[in-house]
């Protein structure tokens, strides 16, 4: 590999606003923000908006979409468009 041409891998924070859960990673991101962690050293914190841990996704508390209603509110309103002529 060449040198001085890849970007710093260090230990990073990531911190969610959502749920309030941070955890410790790397990563190539940075931040002059920094917070000490659970270990007593001081890592530099990337604030997220949303992770795994509140992702509604990855929490089990998804919504289902009535998609069938509405493929079939679609078909019925393009009935005929776009037909031969």
């Amino acid at each position: 590999m060449k040198s001085d041409i890849h970007p710093k891998y260090e230990a990073v924070v990531f911190n969610d606003l959502a749920s309030g859960v941070s955890f410790l990673t790397k990563s190539t991101v940075s931040s002059k923000k920094t917070i000490e962690w659970e270990d007593g050293n001081t890592y530099p914190v990337i604030d997220v908006e949303i992770s795994s841990e509140s992702h509604p996704f990855y929490t089990g508390k998804q919504r289902v979409m009535d998609s069938a209603g509405r493929v079939e509110r679609f078909n019925s309103r393009f009935k005929g468009f776009g037909g031969k002529k």
